[in-house]
């Protein structure tokens, strides 16, 4: 699939790193470094525009390896971005780690995920189907 991308970052356009990656990593496109002191959170720019056909988003994910190694994360996780929208991706990233954490430019923050979405048009009714769960959750099954 072919989809339009404006980069004014100073960087290459994202990629896939191995042949079955479902995302791609974005980089931040910084003048000078970021630094996330413990649950600050910042807006970080891309340089990255992208225009998605009708029935596509793209959602931005956390890096496993920032969040596992250094407690840095997304707060709108997954952050998306709808197939209208024409403007920078900004990545709101925070600290929950108890140490500070310097943002450099170029540096791999997120990644990308493009996918199909469906739209939908209410049915109201006056009931709905049964099923063995019916209203059962947050942790109705008693299981640890």
């Amino acid at each position: 699939m072919n989809i339009r991308i404006l980069n004014l970052s100073k960087h290459p356009l994202p990629a896939y790193a191995t042949a079955l990656a479902a995302g791609m990593d974005l980089r931040a496109n910084i003048e000078e470094p970021v630094l996330l002191k413990p649950l600050e959170r910042a807006l970080i720019p891309t340089g990255l525009y992208l225009q998605l056909p009708e029935g596509y988003e793209a959602q931005i994910r956390p890096r496993s390896g920032l969040a596992l190694r250094h407690g840095i994360t997304l707060l709108n996780t997954p952050g998306t971005i709808d197939a209208d929208y024409r403007g920078e991706i900004g990545v709101i990233l925070v600290n929950l780690s108890n140490e500070s954490f310097t943002i450099c430019d170029g540096e791999r923050i997120c990644q990308m995920v493009i996918a199909q979405h469906a739209r939908v048009q209410w049915e109201p009714v006056e009931s709905l189907d049964e099923t063995e769960r019916g209203g059962g959750g947050f942790g109705h099954t008693g299981k640890h």
